[in-house]
């Protein structure tokens, strides 16, 4: 049986990065920093408010990521580790355990690792996982 879940991403705008906090059934997961909001400039916006199905994609370089296919005028988006969004990210959504600024945030790698446990049992539950973003 295919269920539909679907994560929430609560944003906040900054002229530095975008700050945001994912949650799950009403559950906070973690916060996400993002490139500041820069009308979808591709390698320099953060991606457009919106639901997105996520979707499992394996790169040489990274292994297997949570992949955020459908983004208009974008590929490759990911949710990935990255601590500082202006010097590490090119679009993509990096969790961060805490929050220190726009853009800025610490222990991603630790907040991933939680996000990614979810997410990859939901899909092995044959469900489908959407990302909301809002503000």
């Amino acid at each position: 049986m295919n269920s539909t879940h679907t994560l929430v991403l609560k944003r906040r705008y900054g002229a530095l990065g975008t700050n945001g906090s994912l949650s799950y059934q009403g559950k906070h997961i973690c916060y996400t920093i993002e490139l500041p909001d820069k009308n979808n400039i591709p390698r320099l916006s953060c991606i457009p408010e919106g639901r997105y199905k996520l979707e499992k994609k394996r790169y040489p370089k990274n292994g297997e990521q949570i992949g955020i296919p459908n983004v208009l005028g974008r590929e490759a988006i990911l949710i990935h580790p990255a601590n500082n969004a202006m010097k590490e990210l090119l679009g993509c959504i990096a969790p961060v355990t805490t929050l220190t600024g726009e853009g800025i945030g610490t222990d991603s790698r630790k907040a991933l690792h939680e996000l990614k446990a979810l997410v990859y049992a939901l899909w092995e539950m044959e469900g489908e996982v959407f990302l909301l973003i809002r503000t």
